[in-house]
């Protein structure tokens, strides 16, 4: 969930040492926050080693892909499950913020994800796959330090972001009726600015500070959440990119 934080501190309070009180109270906001930072990053680093690891399955044991291919209710499953505990994360509060629930139904949610992804990067060569995710992992980390050092606060386009994603939707549904080469690579590099910039805005969410919107710091499920899911897109946007101009 979003909030707003204020960021005005008096100056002194009375002569006895009201600035010492408020750096204090600064100090102490400043390192929960860092213990906060930390903990998103732990989980999220989690979530995509389980993902990789999952992926690295579906590519070099065939029985298990030929499985999957041959039964396709386990990836309708896995997709459905995957849609079911994010509305639950993302509706109700008690279940990303109290342990140990929101551990249950992250850990789920990753597993299915996972072999939607697998099923997804099976399709695709071993190299082209390795290519996405390189090529991911030198942007989400470019990113990442942008939104850590930069002045500008990506927070405020939040909103417009959200209308370039329900654009993105409607895009992707007319890609998908007329079926043309240019227009999958027009959609898939948007895609891919869309969900890079996502990864800004989610990161400097999560840093609070001096930034407009930001999140609680019980939120750190639902934090690590935003910015895996940010990544996963941009890695399907990329895959996408990379098999059609490979083709």
């Amino acid at each position: 969930m979003v909030m707003t934080l204020g960021n005005e501190y008096s100056t002194f309070d009375d002569e006895s040492g009201g600035f010492e009180q408020d750096q204090s109270s600064e100090f102490s906001e400043s390192i929960i926050r860092h213990a906060f930072i930390r903990k998103v990053y732990t989980i999220l680093c989690v979530q995509l080693m389980v993902t990789m690891g999952i992926i690295c399955v579906f590519l070099f044991v065939d029985p298990v892909k030929e499985y999957v291919y041959s039964n396709p209710w386990v990836w309708w499953v896995a997709l459905g499950i995957t849609f079911a505990t994010l509305i639950g994360m993302a509706c109700f509060s008690d279940i990303r913020r109290k342990f140990p629930i929101n551990f249950i139904f992250l850990a789920i949610f990753t597993i299915c994800e996972g072999t939607v992804l697998g099923a997804i990067s099976a399709r695709y060569d071993f190299q082209t796959v390795l290519i996405a995710a390189g090529i991911v992992a030198v942007v989400a980390f470019a990113l990442t330090i942008f939104a850590f050092q930069t002045k500008i606060d990506f927070t405020m386009f939040s909103g417009i972001m959200f209308v370039f994603l329900i654009v993105l939707i409607c895009f992707g549904i007319l890609a998908l009726i007329f079926q043309n080469r240019i227009l999958d690579m027009v959609y898939a590099s948007i895609g891919a600015l869309i969900f890079a910039g996502y990864l800004v805005v989610d990161t400097q969410m999560m840093m609070g500070g001096k930034h407009k919107y930001a999140l609680s710091t019980e939120e750190y499920v639902f934090a690590a959440l935003n910015l895996y899911l940010d990544v996963v897109n941009l890695f399907i946007m990329v895959l996408f990119l990379v098999g059609l101009i490979g083709r």
